[in-house]
């Protein structure tokens, strides 16, 4: 019987040097991490830093295409799945209206 009443303050105190513990190790490894970041920051040069923030026409407009590419394929799942679900529920694919844009 005297190992269950001596629990409740076992484990009261476990939970709190537990929590302490973690939580000074948790500061301790944050504050290393974050001082490693800012020396790396600080040694990279700040001209390459603005050359890749700037991207030019080149890069935009295959980006731009990229990006049309995806969104014409996702339009074409759209429908499949669209065409496949309307056959479940028994409504043909002629009667339902699409989200594709003909351009």
């Amino acid at each position: 019987m005297s190992n269950r009443e001596g629990f409740t303050s076992g484990l009261m105190i476990g939970a709190t040097l537990g929590s302490l513990i973690g939580g000074v190790l948790g500061v301790v490894l944050t504050s290393r991490m974050s001082g490693e970041n800012l020396n790396n920051q600080l040694m990279e040069p700040k001209k390459a830093k603005n050359k890749s923030n700037q991207p030019d026409a080149e890069n935009m407009e295959m980006a731009r295409l990229s990006l049309e590419d995806k969104i014409a394929q996702l339009n074409q799942a759209i429908d499949d799945v669209r065409q496949q679900l309307g056959s479940v529920n028994g409504v043909t694919p002629e009667n339902s209206e699409s989200l594709r844009e003909d351009v």
